[in-house]
């Protein structure tokens, strides 16, 4: 396309609008709202929304700046219609339907998953069909992505999310938000072998996973601790992160050894791995899952911090990606707090959706 996709991000607590064409990132804004949300422990709703609807206009409008360009430059709006925060993605929609209408642009409603799933596409250009490992505060899940909407669900997360789990064990531990490079941090200086922590459904067959127990063992370790010695010393807290951590690259890198196995056995021409969302910042699990990828013989791919978390250049080239295959959205594009990747399977609890942390 000879004019950039705009793109608009609001599905959780990041306000984000970027431009894109094709494969390159001409503009990309997201404004957090940590601070708004910092004295609540999590994500309000209510709040986030608030902010959303307050913040976009202007978040659309530095992204035109940052590309130097106004709207009669864009060819078409895309915008995360689902899942999410309901408020939150109201407001992006209802904010992508006021320029579509007022300039006339075409809009394509897009999946806030897909955008994730289909970022090794804008940052590495991989060929369909890829093996993609969803993991993040609020989705855990193998795809097989075949196209820009066709996904195959190999398992997923039945609770907890790891990126939940790191920042619950994070909060039990007395560590700074957010949990994830809080807990990695701690855990470089401590054992991972002094605490018999489980691997949850490593003894089922199949790919969905479980970090719910995992989180109640780490605080029933840390509550035994405190009766015996009055307190936990900082090693303890090294020692049970290192643990908890182990834990955590255990299952996702068996998880994934079976992912792969069934992706392998379709003979994709050119067989990849590819790991996005917030969790694959940790160094220990993406070392884990690129030795497993090596092995399996397939390329590993993980596209820098900044695309895996939360952004709106993923929504604005997924939205690309869809309009290259005759997607279009109509002005009665519907905000969607459920929206699963793949219809025809079976469904999963938290599956689909993304919600506030707790």
């Amino acid at each position: 396309m000879d004019r950039p996709i705009l793109g608009i991000e609001s599905s959780c607590d990041d306000s984000a609008a970027a431009l894109v064409r094709d494969r390159e990132v001409l503009a990309s804004v997201v404004v957090g709202q940590g601070r708004l949300h910092a004295a609540f422990g999590g994500v309000v709703p209510e709040i986030a929304a608030r902010a959303h609807a307050e913040t976009l206009d202007a978040v659309v409008r530095r992204a035109l700046d940052e590309a130097g360009m106004d709207l009669r430059g864009v060819g078409a709006v895309a915008v995360t219609s689902g899942p999410g925060l309901i408020g939150g993605v109201l407001a992006g929609v209802m904010t992508a339907k006021g320029i579509a209408a007022g300039t006339g642009l075409p809009m394509i409603g897009v999946n806030h998953l897909a955008g994730h799933a289909l970022t090794p596409r804008l940052t590495d250009g991989l060929a369909f069909p890829y093996l993609m490992l969803l993991v993040s505060g609020g989705h855990c899940q193998f795809l097989i992505v075949r196209g820009p909407d066709a996904f195959t669900r190999l398992g997923g997360t039945i609770d907890d999310a790891p990126g939940e789990a790191f920042d619950k064990v994070a909060r039990i531990l007395g560590l700074p938000q957010p949990g994830g490079p809080s807990v990695e941090a701690a855990a470089a200086d401590g054992d991972p072998a002094r605490f018999a922590f489980p691997r949850p459904l490593l003894d089922r067959v199949g790919c969905d996973m479980s970090f719910s127990g995992l989180k109640t063992a780490v605080l029933r370790q840390r509550d035994a601790l405190v009766a015996e010695q009055g307190g936990l010393w900082r090693q303890d807290r090294a020692d049970l992160c290192a643990g908890f951590q182990r834990a955590v690259r255990d299952v996702l890198a068996e998880k994934a050894r079976r992912a792969l196995a069934i992706y392998m056995a379709d003979a994709p021409g050119e067989p990849a791995m590819a790991v996005a969302g917030g969790v694959a910042a940790n160094g220990p699990l993406r070392a884990a899952l690129q030795d497993v990828a090596a092995a399996a013989g397939a390329r590993f791919c993980a596209p820098p911090l900044a695309l895996c978390t939360d952004n709106a250049a993923m929504i604005a080239f997924a939205g690309q990606e869809l309009m290259a295959s005759g997607h279009r959205s109509g002005l009665d594009l519907a905000a969607r707090p459920r929206w699963p990747l793949d219809a025809g399977a079976a469904p999963m609890l938290g599956y689909g959706r993304k919600g506030a942390k707790a």
